[in-house]
């Protein structure tokens, strides 16, 4: 009888212990640039360390996530890191780092050390309660901090005026029209928002974004062009498919259509994980 008692006492410690770190673990709250994580994967407690979903926090610091078996590689600039499921050994940029807690896999999504991810990619982690708080640096261009990237696109009928808060996604923006300018080239003859122009070598405008500051001014802004195929292809050899008109310098690039789709990606990610705000919808 005494065995059978101490048991089920024993079972119901085990039990209010696991239900309380279950619960301490929901009410931690992930915030990136005053951003809250969205993520199906609630952040759990594990030896004392905050682990989180591994896609949600990367894609939020800009980082793009590649698999390899049980392989994960987090790629940011000039940093590629390494990680492998159950294992207290991390690879940065070929530098071999220990781990306080290996990543996991659980509910189909990895978890992964907040801190070592945050301060792996230059960012700064602090600890308040429940809250974890990770502050990115903020791009500069010319030395004028940027605060939000917003982009313009416009249909048949309306327009959108959106803008992108996250630090992470602004970089990568900019970093994706500066790398991927390619030859100079003269300002095409027609160009506009509008769609139905019906010239040869005309071009329209897909959309505008702009680098704006603090107060709001734009600092720097590019326009992406295609071209209007209305015309037999025969007729439109050696026009471009794909222009950038950087608008600052009033100077025009070749662009290409992977950066297009990569910027496309990049603001997807920012929409999804709560940095996506819209100022302005006119579609009808």
């Amino acid at each position: 009888m005494k065995k059978a008692f101490f048991g089920l006492l024993f079972g119901i410690i085990l039990f209010v212990s696991s239900s309380s770190s279950i619960t301490y673990a929901a009410n931690i709250q992930i915030k990136v640039d005053g951003v809250a994580i969205s993520s199906d994967a609630k952040p759990e407690i594990k030896n004392k360390r905050t682990m989180v979903p591994l896609r949600a926090i990367s894609e939020s610091l800009g980082a793009t996530v590649e698999w390899s078996d049980s392989e994960v590689i987090l790629v940011k600039n000039d940093m590629k890191v390494m990680l492998k499921l159950n294992s207290s050994e991390a690879e940065k940029n070929g530098e071999k780092i220990a781990l306080d807690v290996k990543p996991y896999l659980k509910n189909n999504r990895v978890f992964v050390p907040i801190r070592f991810i945050a301060e792996t990619f230059g960012c700064n982690v602090d600890y308040s309660g429940s809250a974890v708080t990770v502050e990115t640096v903020p791009l500069a261009i010319d030395g004028v901090p940027i605060k939000a990237l917003q982009e313009e696109y416009h249909m048949t009928m309306g327009g959108v005026v959106q803008q992108i808060n996250g630090n992470a996604y602004i970089e990568a923006v900019y970093r994706i029209f500066k790398e991927n300018k390619g030859e100079k080239v003269e300002a095409p003859e027609h160009y506009s928002w509008m769609f139905t122009i019906d010239t040869l070598g005309s071009y329209y405008k897909n959309a505008q974004y702009d680098f704006l500051d603090h107060e709001g001014n734009s600092i720097v802004r590019y326009d992406v062009y295609s071209l209007i195929r209305s015309f037999p292809s025969e007729l439109l050899t050696g026009y471009p498919e794909l222009l950038i008109h950087d608008a600052t310098a009033d100077e025009w690039y070749l662009f290409d259509d992977q950066a297009r789709q990569s910027i496309g990606r990049f603001i997807g990610d920012a929409s999804r994980n709560g940095f996506l705000t819209v100022i302005k919808d006119t579609v009808v």
